[in-house]
């Protein structure tokens, strides 16, 4: 199948989803105290879907392939993060399971 536009690619949907919940996560208190904390999962969060973005637009196979692996690295550093957070008692009532 053909994708004329990124916002059509499931992976940009699945991408797009997190960044989401992370934006709305740091509305909560317990995270808008923690603001490096904030400021640095949501870049990272936001980066997935915008390297997917980025790949695409560059218009080559092989620059959408060295995008994903860079969307799939910042989907990592997230991931990092909630981990570490779902060890602070800061955020021990946030619900941080997330699918990335």
């Amino acid at each position: 199948m053909k994708y004329a536009r990124f916002e059509e690619l499931p992976v940009w949907q699945a991408g797009s989803e997190p960044a989401l919940r992370i934006f709305t996560l740091g509305e909560k208190p317990p995270l808008r105290r923690h603001r490096s904390l904030r400021d640095q999962i949501e870049r990272a969060a936001l980066s997935v879907s915008n390297n997917v973005a980025e790949g695409f637009e560059r218009g080559t196979t092989q620059e959408l392939l060295t995008f994903l692996y860079i969307a799939r690295g910042s989907a990592g550093e997230v991931r990092s993060m909630l981990c570490v957070m779902e060890r602070m008692a800061a955020f021990e009532n946030l619900n941080l399971k997330f699918q990335i």
